[in-house]
């Protein structure tokens, strides 16, 4: 015998996975052409598997070891790696700027998390919007700066 579901019993269980999702810490960061938008949540066993990027997982996502070495520098310098699941979203630029927007957005999401961390995160630049951008090709010239070659005759 199959149990009817009713409108209201869904809309139950919707509003309870809502409310267990809205346990988290919000962050945005940004590099170059990059936006990072990064919500961490609490979790009893973590692991880095668990995190998503773009609905992948982040070994998927980024694959290069060094990437995510940069993603969770701030989770490793203030000893919280194990207490957090994050999920990701990026746009725009390549993989190593996306990885220094989304290590921007988590040191975000950390100060909100504990205000204690901050002074910790600055220490180490991890606050610091890295506001470097590729210059624009100017009219004339080869690349932003580049004249072309000068010929005598």
């Amino acid at each position: 015998m199959v149990k009817k579901i009713t409108k209201k019993e869904e809309l139950e269980k919707e509003t309870e996975k809502i409310s267990k999702k809205a346990e988290y810490f919000y962050g945005i960061g940004r590099r170059k052409t990059a936006i990072a938008m990064v919500k961490l949540f609490k979790a009893d066993k973590p692991s880095f598997d668990d995190w998503s990027a773009n609905k992948k997982r982040i070994s998927e996502y980024f694959p290069v070891s060094k990437l995510q070495n940069i993603i969770t520098a701030p989770l490793d310098k203030t000893s919280l790696r194990d207490k957090f699941k994050a999920e990701i979203i990026s746009k725009g630029g390549g993989k190593n700027g996306q990885a220094e927007a989304i290590r921007l957005a988590i040191s975000r999401a950390l100060v909100k998390f504990d205000g204690g961390l901050k002074k910790i995160l600055k220490s180490h630049g991890y606050l610091t919007r890295d506001a470097r951008k590729v210059e624009r090709k100017k009219p004339g010239l080869k690349k932003a700066r580049r004249a072309p070659q000068w010929q005598k005759r």
